[in-house]
């Protein structure tokens, strides 16, 4: 969905005149992206209708073209249509339930939700109470390992609202304490009984729907259905880095009432984020999102150093500091898609990998050099080269090609005077320098 609606977008702007033809085209285009995304076909054509409408109005605000007007009236009417307002998240001490069907991605999203609040410096536990599922204690007792998080469960236990209530007494000094219940493959009397006890036992703030991107229009009954049974403050909507049917999971879930509080976008633990409609359907058209881009960066890049940084002052070892950097921030294909202007670039899968292939290298170069060569790349000369790139497994035409964009970024962030890059995109000037 997201490529097609970027491709409808791209290709209306770059017509010579934005006329009716064009926006009927462009209409059109939407609504067959849109049904296909399992989208309400009501829904569609009441949206279609008003982009129309506005679209077509003579009274274009000063200082936009018609099609720039167009656009615009795109964006608004696509947020308005996919929850309108982000959420407002607490960061305060309480007890989030998680629940939902087989498949979802409850367990993962538990864990996701646990990074996100340690992120945010508050204390955070997780209890497993899924006694149907096998292994379900033994993958969050995993996945909390991996970040840094207790994990409470007790296999021998068959009661779930007994396991919530020891988990709750384990982590009375916890923050944040997150329960990932049971699922089944559909609703059934059982599910309902032991939701409402876990329910009773947990007594949560916050009550989320784990949802799959990937379920479209239902997502709309399954909302209604599990807040019969514990009253939803929220959903979290998964697999909506690939799903074709987000869009109609977002629509379903907005026009239920229930409002999508935070959605997965990919299979890593980062990969997860507070939904936004404004700036998901700016990253939907292709204007990328560079807010998100530079929460990122403010995670993974120190502040001291990316102001020198951005002053043009860094040596190789600096250089190659802000590249692990951005390496944390995700992947390059993330990372485009975040910035202004990059967002439409179709850089092939094989491409993307080649850069993360060559940031590998460039870390065994780099740890071949002496601190000199290090601090000042300048008196590399061909004899170093030639030992740099033995002690590193590499060959001298990869050690000269880290130098060279050494030196290319450096120029072009001394050219671009800090203010003037970042209103660019903070990582456009980074990446072009490491040729891509």
């Amino acid at each position: 969905m997201l490529d097609k609606i970027k491709d409808a977008l791209s290709k209306f702007a770059r017509i010579g005149v934005a006329d009716k033809n064009s926006v009927d085209e462009l209409v059109k285009e939407l609504q067959r992206t849109l049904i296909q995304a399992d989208v309400d076909v009501k829904l569609v054509f009441e949206l279609s209708k008003r982009i129309k409408d506005e679209a077509l109005d003579e009274k274009i605000p000063k200082g936009l073209t018609r099609r720039e007007h167009v656009i615009n009236i795109v964006h608004k009417e696509l947020t308005q249509f996919l929850g309108e307002k982000a959420p407002q998240i607490e960061l305060k001490k309480q007890k989030i339930l998680l629940v939902g069907l087989f498949g979802s991605g409850k367990t993962t999203s538990s864990a996701k939700l646990a990074k996100f609040y340690l992120k945010k410096g508050l204390t955070v536990g997780l209890i497993s109470c899924d006694t149907w599922r096998p292994a379900a204690y033994e993958q969050l007792k995993q996945l909390g390992d991996k970040i840094g998080v207790e994990v409470y469960g007790n296999p021998k236990e068959k009661k779930a609202s007994k396991i919530v209530k020891d988990g709750l007494k384990q982590f009375a000094d916890k923050k944040v304490i997150i329960i990932d219940s049971a699922g089944r493959s559909a609703l059934d009397d059982d599910l309902r009984k032991e939701l409402e006890e876990v329910d009773k036992a947990a007594g949560a703030d916050e009550k989320l729907l784990v949802l799959s991107g990937d379920i479209g229009q239902a997502a709309k009954k399954q909302a209604e259905e599990f807040n019969k049974i514990t009253g939803l403050t929220g959903v979290i909507l998964t697999k909506m880095d690939s799903s074709a049917k987000g869009g109609g999971a977002l629509s379903a879930c907005f026009a239920s009432g229930i409002n999508v509080k935070f959605i997965g976008t990919g299979e890593k633990i980062d990969d997860f984020e507070v939904y936004d409609p404004v700036r998901f359907v700016g990253r939907l058209l292709g204007m990328g999102d560079l807010q998100a881009l530079l929460e990122r960066a403010r995670e993974a890049i120190e502040p001291e150093k990316a102001a020198d940084f951005i002053k043009g002052e860094f040596s190789l070892q600096d250089f190659f500091g802000q590249i692990e950097s951005v390496s944390k921030m995700g992947s390059f294909s993330k990372i485009l898609e975040m910035i202004p202007g990059m967002s439409s670039i179709k850089l092939p899968k094989e491409a993307l990998d080649v850069q993360e292939a060559k940031m590998k290298k460039w870390k065994y170069i780099m740890q071949s050099m002496t601190k000199e060569e290090k601090q000042n790349p300048d008196v590399i000369d061909s004899s170093r080269v030639q030992r740099i790139a033995k002690g590193s497994g590499t060959r001298p035409e990869e050690v000269k090609e880290l130098i060279k964009s050494y030196n290319q970024t450096k120029k072009m962030v001394k050219k671009m005077q800090g203010g003037k890059m970042l209103k660019r995109g903070p990582m456009a000037g980074m990446m072009k320098g490491m040729g891509i």
